[in-house]
């Protein structure tokens, strides 16, 4: 997939969190929070409701906003 789709990457970097931290919080291996995290492919809707729970965002703060582009 060629287009960003969500801010993990951004939002772990703001919070000084790692992937693997994220992987280990999820259950789920290092390598697919990876994926997430360059766009390759992407949580479900159930994962990313985790995600921002972890991270204590919402969920529109893992989203891109296609209105900026």
């Amino acid at each position: 997939m060629d287009r960003d789709i969500n801010r993990l990457k951004v939002v772990l970097a703001e919070k000084k969190k790692t992937n693997k931290w994220l992987a280990e919080q999820l259950g789920v291996a290092p390598s697919t929070v990876s994926k997430w995290c360059t766009n390759v492919c992407q949580p479900s809707l159930e994962t990313l409701l985790q995600i921002a729970d972890n991270l204590e965002v919402k969920v529109q703060d893992l989203i891109k906003d296609n209105q900026l582009i």
